[in-house]
């Protein structure tokens, strides 16, 4: 049997070791498009690699994707993320985990998983070819052939399709002519640019828990908040643009943000600390005696925001100032105009509908003999291993080729 893999990518790769494993009589080729193989792999991580994330719980990991919960809840069932951790563990990689869950090579570096999915492919023999795009599939009485470039063809009765998320339309036609309905694609994991704010002087500084709402939106995201030279990033702004991709797309990504930058502190809380500070700091000034968990620059950002005088004591604050600065902890609001994509991570909402995928066997509910598996589908993960995570059960349960 002749088993084509069209992507040699994260999916791609595990897809045709877990294809050539569960039918070792098979002939198993990937085509890669250019002449890199797991170039995203390469730089994810900052060139570490974050393979998965340290979350054993199904139900808890199933809630980490914006698109393709419900499916991947069933789907990890098969291959979940301790699967992971002990297939790679078994080939000789050990993954160490961070404070924030994220897992990576002990190696810290992403060359690691590169040579171990290569050298898994080569001690099976596993065919490669680069340079080979594939262009269109076309049904044939035993299969598909696959159109490449200049004249360039091939044959296989079964194909699995890795190639990835694209960031225009045009990038799945091919696959929309097969039949398959495709979600437009639009950004997802960016951070927000503010050129007008000027937050952005204390580029650098983090606040470690806050709240971020979108104004006239449901979206809500909580978790630490970077302030950088062109606005705001960090985890709670990444989990907003993930679970708000199409929102923010539909805003043409133009909209304001009410931070709470004491996201754990409920406002009775709030205005029962300012009310103790006032009662026992009466002669200090407010710019020395920051009473919450939030850095002194920002705390003095903000003081100066609502134009309170440098020299201001607590006992001098007054009523009408007290409110403000309630008003300026819990409800900040910033303009935001475009979008920075985060790192060179870029991950796409969209690609084909996973209406026409059966997750049991990643087969396509359109042409039978066609799998799908990772960003090609309509999937994707928040940032922190779980896109690579997708890609290995996915990939995985699609080399089965039930």
């Amino acid at each position: 049997m002749e088993i084509a893999i069209i992507g040699g990518g994260a999916a791609g790769f595990f897809a045709a070791i877990s294809a050539k494993q569960h039918h070792p009589d098979a002939n198993v080729t990937i085509y890669e498009k250019s002449a890199k193989l797991l170039a995203k792999v390469k730089v994810s991580g900052g060139g570490r690699c974050n393979v998965t994330h340290a979350c054993f719980n199904i139900s808890q990991l199933a809630k980490f994707y914006p698109r393709g919960s419900k499916q991947l809840k069933k789907a990890f069932g098969t291959f979940s993320t301790q699967n992971t951790v002990t297939w790679f563990e078994q080939r000789g990689v050990k993954l160490k985990t961070e404070p924030d869950n994220r897992m990576f090579p002990v190696t810290d570096d992403s060359q690691t998983i590169i040579d171990c999915l290569i050298r898994e492919t080569v001690k099976l023999g596993i065919n490669i070819k680069q340079n080979f795009p594939v262009s269109g599939l076309h049904s044939v009485s035993k299969g598909y052939l696959l159109k490449g470039k200049d004249g360039l063809t091939a044959m296989a009765e079964k194909v699995i399709v890795t190639t990835g998320g694209s960031p225009k339309p045009e990038g799945f036609k091919w696959l929309e002519q097969l039949g398959h309905k495709i979600e437009t694609p639009v950004p997802s994991l960016f951070t927000f640019n503010m050129p007008h704010e000027p937050i952005k002087k204390l580029m650098g500084l983090t606040a470690n828990h806050v709240s971020v709402r979108v104004q006239g939106t449901k979206l809500k995201e909580e978790g630490p908040l970077l302030i950088t030279h062109w606005g705001m990033s960090g985890p709670a702004i990444l989990k907003l643009s993930a679970y708000g991709a199409r929102v923010l797309h539909q805003l043409n990504y133009n909209f304001k943000i009410q931070v709470n930058w004491l996201g754990e502190l409920t406002e009775a809380d709030i205005q029962q600390i300012l009310s103790e500070q006032a009662g026992n700091h009466t002669r200090k000034k407010l710019q020395n005696a920051n009473p919450f968990n939030i850095p002194n620059r920002l705390w003095d950002f903000l003081l100066s925001k609502i134009e309170l005088r440098e020299d201001i004591t607590w006992g001098e604050l007054g009523k009408k100032g007290h409110n403000k600065l309630v008003n300026i902890l819990i409800n900040d609001i910033y303009e935001v105009q475009g979008k920075t994509t985060f790192k060179e991570e870029f991950v796409t909402c969209g690609g084909v509908s996973l209406q026409d995928i059966d997750f049991n066997t990643m087969q396509s509910r359109k042409m039978p003999g066609i799998y799908f598996a990772g960003e090609v589908l309509d999937i994707d993960g928040v940032t922190g291993g779980f896109n690579f995570q997708a890609a290995w059960t996915t990939g995985y349960i699609a080399g089965l080729l039930k």
